[in-house]
C-alpha cells in the first residue's frame, strides 16, 4: 500500500490558519489555498516533496471563505489541476457575502474588521459534490469527499483511509482565530452558519472512525478532544435555548 502524507502548509505564523498537502506517490491534492497570493507557499510544499505544479492532480475547497479559496483561481492557472467544491457553497465561489453568525465575542471583534469580507478571485469549481459523498479514486488518492454542512452549507472534509480527516472549519483549536497558543484544545471558529448542523457533521464524522482531525486554524485534534467539544456545543444549544 503506497503510504500517504499530510503536509500541513502554513498560511499564517502559529497555526492561525493552514491548508494541506496529501501525497501519495508522486500525485498530490491540495486541500484549501488560503489567501490571496499563497499559491508561493503551495510551491514551497510542492518542492519539499520533490514535486512541481504539474504533479498537483486535484485542488478540494473545505468551504469558499476567502481564507480558504483565496487563492483557487492562481493555483488552478499554475497547476492546471480541477477545482473541487461542493454545490451548496458555489454561490461563495462565484462572489456570494458569506453568512457570518459570530460563535463568540472574537468572532463579533474579527467581523467589525471585514476581513473575511474581501473581494478575491472568484470562480466556478471544475468539479461539483452534489451529494454527501465523492470517491477519489479516480484522481489517484485512497481518499473520500463527505458533505459536513454547518460551518457554510456545503463545507466538506476529506477523509483518508487510516481515519485521518482535513475538516476545514468544523472546528478549531488555539485562541483568538486559532493557532498561537493552546492548540491542543478545542473550540469554534469565529464564525458558523449553523451550530447544528456542525455538531451533526462532527457526529458524522467520528461515528465514521475518524481518529485525527486537520484543521483550518490550530490542530491537529485527536478523536477525543472533538467529542468533548461536540459535548460542549450541545451544552451551550441547551443553554441558549434556555435563556
Amino acid at each position: 500500500m503506497t503510504q500517504t502524507f499530510v503536509d500541513t502548509i502554513p498560511m499564517l505564523p502559529f497555526g492561525m490558519l493552514n491548508a494541506f498537502l496529501v501525497v501519495q506517490g508522486r500525485r498530490a491534492m491540495l486541500v484549501d489555498t488560503g489567501l490571496p497570493n499563497a499559491a508561493p507557499k503551495v510551491e514551497k510544499a510542492l518542492h519539499a516533496r520533490g514535486l512541481d505544479w504539474s504533479d498537483l492532480a486535484l485542488t478540494v475547497l473545505t468551504h469558499a471563505h476567502i481564507d480558504h479559496a483565496g487563492s483557487a483561481v492562481a493555483v488552478r492557472r499554475l497547476s492546471s489541476a480541477p477545482l473541487l467544491a461542493h454545490a451548496e457553497d458555489i454561490p461563495l465561489c462565484q462572489g456570494q457575502a458569506p453568512v457570518l453568525r459570530p460563535s463568540g465575542p472574537f468572532g463579533r471583534l474579527f467581523q467589525k474588521t471585514g476581513a473575511i469580507q474581501q473581494k478575491f478571485d472568484y470562480f466556478s469549481p471544475d468539479r461539483i459534490i452534489q451529494g454527501a459523498d465523492m470517491d477519489l479514486s479516480d484522481y489517484g488518492f485512497s481518499a473520500r469527499v463527505l458533505h459536513t454542512p454547518g460551518h457554510t452549507a456545503g463545507s466538506v472534509s476529506v477523509l483518508l483511509e487510516d481515519g485521518r480527516v482535513i475538516a476545514g472549519d468544523l472546528a478549531a483549536s488555539g485562541i483568538l482565530l486559532g493557532g498561537i497558543a493552546l492548540r491542543d484544545r478545542p473550540k469554534s471558529p469565529p464564525f458558523e452558519e449553523d451550530i447544528a448542523g456542525v455538531i451533526a457533521s462532527l457526529e458524522h464524522l467520528l461515528a465514521r472512525g475518524c481518529r485525527q482531525f486537520f484543521l483550518g486554524h490550530g490542530g491537529p485534534l485527536p478523536a477525543q478532544a472533538i467529542a468533548h467539544h461536540v459535548t460542549n456545543l450541545r451544552k451551550s444549544t441547551v443553554r441558549a435555548r434556555a435563556a
